[in-house]
């Protein structure tokens, strides 16, 4: 890195500090490494495997900080690199070892996946409120009595609402009290990813040892696995392998299992034959702790209180977009330098998320979403809804799934139907890329915000 460079770096990276608790920073943060400058664009490396959650938790923070060095206009590239940062075992390496006589010292054991096995997703760092009080305490009653009080466990509720993180805390948790354990965090769609590797490469019987020979399996978005008939089956024998073998598994779905009809009956049976623990929406209640929380593990400036409830009323579905909101007023507060009230809040607010008190008219539906993304971006709504891959409609159509979801409440499946009878993971997957194209690029920023705003206030 050069002088300049490094110079550059090191200015931003103080500022992050300030603004971060010293555990958050240096377990995220501190491993950064820019890598170029050009002009005033700068690219920076992240570790493989937090890439992604860095980019989604603290890509706006960046943002703010590398335009507060550089001045406006600034951009921040985030690619991730290898042998950036810590270690952290992650599917694909190899199956972790168990202490014991005559064996090799133990690896690392939790895998992370995004956010799963993320040290900071701890039950001290969960509220607990009506809408996740029975999940929260069989979560916890597992990772203290592994195998002997729920088996399986199976959490289920809409993305967002705190499912990933009771996994992380119980893996966190499990390996706090008995480091000897060996506990495997995984999702669906690595699991299927890791499996049609093996098959392909002729490596099963190493795949196996690497999920059947394990103390706890936790395995995020489970849903993934429907019409996948080949993982399905070797899900199953995993299941039963562990099952059988007295070894405790923890599940979580966008839905409860009788919901997950293109699944065999006789997995949706095991999945059932445990504690089925749904976590509903957040109240306003619990979205205020949640809140309160944030800002003060991350020490937020906060000149009115009242700010809080203003954010808690605009967002009330989904926790990491209260969360991305709360982000986005303390960023907006930091670039103009005012203090952060609750006017200052809905201002930011008002033109992204629908107010609780906001007119009917103001709802939007599928259709109309539709046609204003098309309109927008210069297609047809056949185009949108067609099976084409194509850049010119791909984003688009990520932007209209993304806008579908945050605005007319309607369920994953149901959006996916009106996007000519796609899946509801392919609805999740496009509301992901969309937010973390948002957070990175801000001239999607621009544009989505600008629908966004039109579509609020009747203008299309």
């Amino acid at each position: 890195m050069s002088q300049e460079l490094d110079h550059i770096w090191s200015r931003v990276q103080a500022q992050l500090a300030g603004v971060l608790d010293e555990s958050t920073h240096r377990i995220w943060l501190a491993p950064l490494r820019a890598v170029q400058l050009e002009g005033r664009h700068l690219v920076v490396h992240a570790p493989e495997h937090a890439q992604h959650w860095i980019r989604e938790r603290f890509g706006a923070l960046i943002q703010t900080h590398v335009e507060r060095v550089l001045g406006p206009g600034a951009s921040v590239e985030l690619l991730s690199a290898p042998g950036v940062g810590p270690h952290l075992t992650v599917p694909g390496d190899p199956p972790p070892v168990r202490s014991g006589a005559g064996s090799e010292p133990s690896t690392p054991r939790s895998a992370a996946v995004g956010p799963l096995g993320n040290p900071k997703l701890t039950f001290d760092q969960f509220v607990i409120g009506d809408c996740n009080r029975l999940a929260h305490a069989a979560a916890l009653a597992v990772a203290e009595m592994p195998a002997q009080a729920y088996n399986p466990l199976f959490i289920c509720g809409p993305p967002g609402v705190g499912k990933t993180h009771l996994l992380s805390s119980i893996a966190n948790l499990l390996l706090s009290h008995n480091p000897d354990l060996t506990v495997r965090c995984t999702t669906g769609e690595a699991f299927t990813n890791e499996f049609l590797t093996a098959l392909s490469s002729g490596r099963t019987e190493v795949f196996k040892l690497r999920f059947r020979d394990v103390d706890v399996l936790l395995l995020d978005d489970v849903q993934f696995l429907e019409r996948k008939a080949k993982t399905e089956e070797e899900f199953f024998h995993t299941f039963n392998a562990l099952h059988d073998g007295g070894r405790q598994l923890v599940l979580s779905s966008d839905r409860p299992p009788h919901d997950l009809q293109a699944l065999e009956d006789r997995l949706r049976e095991r999945f059932e034959a445990g504690l089925v623990a749904d976590i509903q929406p957040p109240e306003l209640s619990t979205r205020l702790a949640i809140l309160r929380k944030r800002v003060q593990h991350d020490r937020i400036p906060l000149a009115d209180p009242a700010a809080l409830t203003v954010i808690a009323e605009h967002v009330r579905s989904n926790v990491r977009t209260l969360e991305g909101a709360l982000i986005r007023v303390v960023a907006f507060s930091s670039l103009t330098g005012r203090p952060l009230t609750a006017d200052l809040a809905r201002e930011v607010l008002d033109s992204l998320y629908p107010h609780a008190s906001a007119p009917a008219k103001h709802k939007r539906t599928v259709s109309e979403i539709q046609a204003a993304v098309s309109q927008h971006f210069g297609l047809t709504t056949g185009e949108l809804l067609s099976p084409a891959r194509t850049a010119r409609v791909a984003w688009p159509r990520q932007v209209a799934m993304y806008l579908a979801r945050e605005l007319t409440g309607e369920s994953l499946p149901e959006i996916g139907r009106q996007f000519g009878g796609r899946d509801h993971t392919t609805v999740l997957h496009a509301w992901r890329r969309a937010s973390t194209r948002i957070s990175s690029d801000q001239a999607s920023r621009d544009a989505v915000e600008k629908l966004q705003e039109a579509l609020n206030t009747s203008r299309i």
